[in-house]
């Protein structure tokens, strides 16, 4: 099993510390969500795991397969299975959707350069027919259109049709484990529907773990965890089931974490915040 295991995780951008001794267990099959208030330092955990040169790790540990993740390079992170769908997919014009999916193939298969290499043993590019059979069933998974892929990669695309190709190169690589940095950010009904579909199928017929990071609760209505966290002040307050993000929704932050014995940070809206407020 292809265990993604955080100790006592801390981790710096600019100089501040914004996660603060995390610890989280993300097993292969498993569908963790990771909710909390703006600046409590979701989005910063995802890009730490995966290498992100700006967010420095200044303690803790974090294994995955049974390796030292820290260690490795961000492709490297990459080809032993750890993938993160990003919030805000970013458009490279010049590039078709269909010839990018073809180059991330390629790298996570270690292939250098166009491929061309004396080397028996070294990587050889996916064959084209290959190819095409990953593409077409995914496209199928994921109800993608075709005209789509052929389009330059998320230029004007809308916020459905970018996650869409998120999740669509997430079924292509068949990641062990998938961060979903909020996936449902930009997303209509249908879409995030489509999207949900894609994801779980890939947890249960795959064996995909998954790390959903996400505000609301909408999206959880369609991907159901089995393990819910609450992430404040840059650690895991309070854990439990799928109810305990029903629970946020209709209680907030601060109520619920009330009921953990837990008191919200002044820098997310808590009680000291709001008094220095009215001050």
């Amino acid at each position: 099993m292809a265990d993604l295991i955080i100790k006592n995780l801390h981790v710096s951008a600019d100089g501040t510390e914004i996660i603060r001794g995390l610890d989280l267990t993300v097993r292969e099959g498993e569908i963790h969500a990771l909710m909390g208030p703006n600046g409590s330092g979701k989005s910063t955990l995802s890009y730490a795991l995966m290498g992100h040169p700006s967010y420095e790790i200044t303690d803790g540990s974090v294994t995955f397969d049974g390796q030292d993740l820290l260690e490795l390079e961000v492709d490297e992170r990459a080809r032993l299975g750890l993938f993160l769908a990003f919030q805000y997919p970013q458009a490279v014009p010049g590039v078709s959707v269909t010839n990018f999916l073809r180059m991330a193939v390629n790298a996570h298969r270690g292939v250098r350069g166009d491929g061309r290499n004396d080397d028996p043993d070294a990587p050889k590019p996916i064959k084209i027919p290959e190819f095409r059979k990953l593409l077409e069933a995914a496209m199928g998974l994921l109800k993608v259109d075709r005209d789509l892929i052929r389009r330059y990669l998320n230029d004007g695309f809308s916020g459905g049709e970018k996650k869409r190709v998120e999740i669509l190169q997430m079924a292509m690589l068949n990641p062990k484990i998938a961060i979903l940095d909020e996936t449902d950010s930009g997303l209509d009904i249908d879409a995030l529907r489509i999207v949900a579909e894609g994801v779980n199928t890939l947890v249960t017929e795959r064996g995909m773990g998954a790390l959903v990071i996400t505000h609301y609760q909408r999206l959880l209505d369609h991907i159901t965890p089995q393990f819910v966290h609450i992430l404040a002040d840059g650690k895991i307050v309070a854990s439990g089931g799928a109810e305990l993000a029903k629970q946020l929704e209709a209680d907030g932050y601060e109520k619920v974490l009330e009921g953990f014995g837990v008191a919200l940070p002044a820098r997310h809206g808590g009680e000291k915040a709001l008094a220095g407020a009215n001050a």
